[in-house]
C-alpha cells in the first residue's frame, strides 16, 4: 500500500511538524495502555460518524479541530496495524488526500521507544 509511513518518518513528524494529525484507531482499554504522544482517539468503529461531522461537532467532541481534507499529514495507528489500515482506507474515501497507515502501529511504537 503507497500510504504507509514508517516508524523513522512518524518520529521525525512528531518531533518538527506541527500539521501532523495523528489518529489512534484502538480501543480505550487500549489506549489506556499507552499511546503515541499528540494523538487523538477515534475507535475504528466510531471513524465514519467522526469523519463525517462537522467541525463545531468535532471540535466538541474531540478537543481539536478537524482535520481538512487535504491536511499536510494525516496518520492513523491500532495495536498491529490492520484497523489503521482500514481507517486509512476510509479516510480515503472521504476525501482526505493525505492520509497514510503506520503500519508498524503501537506495537512496534512502544517497542522502539522503550530501546
Amino acid at each position: 500500500m503507497g500510504n504507509t509511513i514508517k516508524y523513522e518518518e512518524l518520529k521525525a513528524l512528531i518531533e518538527s511538524n506541527k500539521d501532523l494529525v495523528l489518529i489512534d484507531v484502538r480501543s480505550d482499554g487500549e489506549v489506556n495502555g499507552g499511546r503515541i504522544p499528540g494523538a487523538i482517539h477515534i475507535p475504528v468503529h466510531t471513524l465514519d460518524a467522526a469523519l463525517s461531522m462537522n467541525p463545531d461537532e468535532f471540535k466538541d467532541k474531540y478537543g481539536v479541530s478537524k482535520p481538512p481534507l487535504n491536511a499536510p499529514h494525516m496518520v492513523f495507528y491500532c495495536q498491529s496495524g490492520g484497523r489503521s489500515m482500514m481507517a486509512t482506507r476510509k479516510a480515503v474515501q472521504k476525501g482526505y488526500t493525505n492520509a497514510r497507515n503506520y503500519a508498524g502501529a503501537y506495537s512496534e511504537w512502544s517497542r522502539k521507544q522503550r530501546n
